[in-house]
């Protein structure tokens, strides 16, 4: 989602007021962002947060 909204991973990181090794890490499936972190995220995609969760959106942050 954050590629097809053109952003780069620093400059999405940034918008989310997230540290981009952080951004890297959830988007790599490596760390679990907190509900609030999740509710950041879907607002910078412009999305409501239960998107996240559907099949397909995983990996796609």
């Amino acid at each position: 989602m954050r590629l097809d909204s053109g952003m780069s991973q620093e400059a999405f990181a940034d918008k989310c007021g997230i540290a981009r090794s952080y951004m890297s890490r959830i988007e790599r499936g490596k760390a679990n962002p907190s509900l609030d972190a999740v509710e950041v995220l879907a607002q910078a995609l412009n999305v409501r947060a239960c998107v996240l969760f559907e099949d397909g959106a995983a990996g796609s942050v």
